[in-house]
């Protein structure tokens, strides 16, 4: 008897609940979203010392899902993103490193009703400063960014967690991870 008690429940609830995975789906349309996150930095300097820090990073982003193909999203984004201050010792010099971007991507996911895996593959155009004792460097560049995240959708917002890796010429690694919410339109 209580078998069949759950078994009708367990039924119920799916029915129920069937209708709301198709409207969770990658939503068509525009979207903007914020989020925070981990930047981590580390590069090898000129005397074999090894820099490596985090901070707290952040980044604002908006975009377009294309979504004109089931189970498949296709969007375009930009985001700027900005780190913290990034600050290790090497042989007993203070050395600080901030950067911030503004970021173009294509992304590519699949989606599974609410849920949903994506890539990511764009360019970055970035500023930075740092500081080794008391001398200060800035410097700026044009650079490839890649990224992979899964995402959470319930109606129009979407929750995201995703990793982003800036290939940097002059840095050995710079990326950061991030959880996002976002509203599309």
């Amino acid at each position: 008897m209580h078998f069949r008690i759950i078994s009708v429940l367990i039924g119920i609830t799916l029915f129920l609940w069937l209708p709301l995975t198709a409207l969770a789906g990658g939503k068509t349309g525009f979207y903007l979203g914020a989020g925070v996150g981990r930047m981590d930095v580390k590069d090898t300097t000129s005397t074999d010392d090894d820099f490596s820090a985090y901070d707290a990073g952040y980044k604002i982003f908006a975009g377009y899902n294309f979504g004109k193909i089931p189970l498949v999203d296709l969007a375009l984004e930009g985001s700027y993103v900005a780190s913290g201050e990034l600050s290790d010792e090497i042989n007993g010099v203070d050395v600080t490193y901030e950067q911030s971007s503004f970021n173009g991507f294509g992304l590519a996911g699949l989606s599974f009703g609410p849920f949903g895996v994506f890539g990511k593959l764009g360019a970055g155009a970035w500023n930075s400063d740092a500081k080794v004792g008391s001398e200060k460097e800035s410097d700026s560049g044009t650079d490839p960014i890649y990224g992979a995240g899964v995402r959470l959708t319930l109606f129009s917002i979407t929750g995201r967690i995703e990793f982003e890796y800036f290939d940097q010429e002059d840095i050995d690694n710079l990326y950061m991870t991030s959880f996002s919410i976002l509203y599309t339109f």
